[in-house]
């Protein structure tokens, strides 16, 4: 009895052992892995003093603003990045005039036909065109820009989380890590062709510093060009094209959210009104 009694234990022991191996590579394998080293340096989105006009219930569009962003894509942006789903007509929604949109438009090159030979050629723009891409195509891109594909700035805030945030965050973000975090990440490092961005998704991004220095861009209403300025008047800009209806849904909203308070009303009133004597009466 006793020898039975022991060998049922030995083998359970023994089986014992094997499940517990037989999980432990898969424990291993499967184990959450360390943080790399860059979330060490990697920050939330920050928005700049004051924030925009447009945040809030009852926000708006700030078309001088806007209209500084658009300078800035035009005269910083646009030599990498495309804005392929706004035509030039569509600037007359934030505040130009349909003289101003069209000598805009003219000022751009946009891809044609040759009337004489009917080879693709340069013309200049309509208002009924659309801004046009800086490169003939992709692999041309991504040879100008380290093999890094620029992406179309149409969508750009409503493709990335808190979009018009980040797009303020990254374009002002760039820099050195900070000497006290870097002791915490001795293995990182920046490789050669990249550049150190804390709001960069890896911190480490292909695009160098689109702006650099104050004063970059010469603004037509003399408002000063700081860094931080153009960062949030361009990331402005791009809201605006990603969600041109964003003031005016607002704006519907309220009487929309108003009148079904007051149909609720109503309704409540009649549902007394009808019903008033129709309550059974208690035994």
């Amino acid at each position: 009895m006793s020898i039975r009694l022991g060998a049922i234990i030995a083998g359970l022991g023994i089986v014992g052992v094997l499940f517990f191996w037989s999980l432990l590579p898969g424990v291993i394998n499967y184990a959450p892995p360390e943080k790399p080293d860059y979330y060490v340096f990697k920050e939330k989105p920050v928005s700049p003093e004051g924030g925009f006009s447009f945040e809030g219930p009852l926000g708006k569009w700030d078309n001088a603003q806007l209209q500084r962003g658009y300078q800035v894509y035009k005269e910083v942006c646009s030599a990498c990045h495309s804005l392929k789903f706004v035509a030039f007509r569509n600037l007359a929604e934030i505040g130009y005039s349909e003289a101003e949109v069209q000598a805009e438009a003219a000022n751009w090159m946009v891809p044609g036909i040759d009337p004489n030979t009917g080879e693709n050629t340069r013309v200049p723009g309509k208002p009924t065109d659309y801004f046009p891409s800086p490169y003939a195509n992709d692999v041309q891109a991504a040879a100008a820009n380290n093999n890094a594909l620029p992406p179309d700035l149409s969508l750009i805030t409503k493709a990335r989380k808190d979009g018009t945030n980040y797009l303020y965050s990254l374009i002002s973000g760039y820099g050195e890590p900070d000497p006290e975090k870097l002791a915490k990440a001795p293995n990182f490092e920046t490789p050669t062709g990249l550049y150190f961005n804390k709001y960069f998704s890896n911190v480490n991004i292909a695009m160098a510093p689109p702006i650099s220095i104050d004063g970059q861009v010469t603004y037509a209403d003399g408002t000063e060009a700081t860094i931080s300025q153009m960062s949030a008047d361009v990331a402005a800009f791009l809201t605006w094209t990603a969600e041109p209806t964003l003031v005016k849904r607002k704006q519907t909203g309220w009487p929309v959210l108003i009148f079904l308070l007051f149909a609720t009303g109503l309704a409540y009133l009649s549902y007394k009104q009808v019903w008033a004597g129709k309550k059974p009466k208690k035994k």
